[in-house]
């Protein structure tokens, strides 16, 4: 996004002066960082085979709506990546070529492909090192059970997929049922539509409120869904065993996983 075209469309889409004004300030600054030549913030973003294509895409729109940032889309190669839906997704940078130092780091999550990268030692190992060093630690859905088999969240509060959120306590954290967990440096979002609020939470910690409402604006994110089964407790008893019968599989490796990284990890 050039200049003229990020000023043009805050200018549409702001109702009052003083937003109008918080938000060109916040964005002054973002440009005058850019402009003065200072290094782009890095966000390091793990695609992997298996994933759920919405886990990061709906983060990403926002994180790559910010200024004075490089995204990395990061694999092992630069070769497609096949997601979920027989979809590809091109890495931009290898784990190998990834900055050493991270403002963000994010892993989005998906079966059949998180539990593969639940044990996978040269993923788990680049999370581990990447993730000592980055400002923000995140994930959404079952990301946060390969951050928690790299060893990231022991003693944090976290969330997942609301059918997995059980075996965060296997990894060392405490599972909290929000969409969007903050917790220190560390922040979760729930199953796969809870990245966009976790897009949106981290974006105003990036660039603060202001900027982070015009991205939600600009995106027109102001969801009113025809159902209202969006959760356990929304969608009844019924519709939920039936659901969880139908990942029962995927649940019962994601089980063994998470065992097994914490005999790896030894926390007990």
């Amino acid at each position: 996004m050039n200049r003229r075209t990020f000023t043009k469309a805050m200018g549409a889409g702001l109702a009052t002066s003083a937003l109008r004004e918080r938000v060109f300030a916040q964005a002054a600054s973002a440009l005058t960082m850019t402009a003065q030549g200072g290094p782009p913030q890095q966000i390091g973003m793990l695609l992997y085979p298996g994933m759920f294509a919405l886990d990061l895409v709906g983060p990403h729109a926002f994180l790559s709506g910010l200024m004075g940032v490089q995204v990395h889309l990061l694999w092992k190669t630069k070769e497609p990546v096949v997601v979920s839906g027989k979809m590809s997704l091109v890495p931009t940078t290898t784990l190998e070529e990834c900055p050493r130092d991270l403002e963000v780091l994010f892993v989005p999550g998906g079966l059949p492909g998180t539990v593969d990268m639940m044990r996978d030692d040269a993923v788990l190992a680049f999370l581990a090192d990447r993730g000592a060093r980055a400002r923000y630690v995140t994930s959404v859905c079952t990301g946060s059970l390969v951050l928690g088999a790299a060893g990231l969240l022991k003693g944090h509060r976290a969330t997942s997929h609301w059918a997995t959120r059980d075996l965060l306590p296997l990894l060392g954290a405490q599972p909290v049922a929000e969409r969007v967990v903050e917790d220190r440096n560390r922040i979760t979002g729930g199953g796969v539509t809870a990245g966009m609020d976790f897009g949106l939470l981290l974006a105003a910690r990036l660039r603060g409120q202001s900027y982070a409402e015009m991205l939600q604006l600009m995106n027109e994110y102001d969801p009113h869904p025809p159902f209202h089964a969006g959760s356990p407790k929304s969608a009844g008893p019924a519709l939920t065993a039936h659901l969880e019968d139908f990942l029962k599989p995927g649940l019962a490796a994601c089980s063994d996983a998470a065992v097994a990284a914490r005999r790896r990890l030894e926390l007990g």
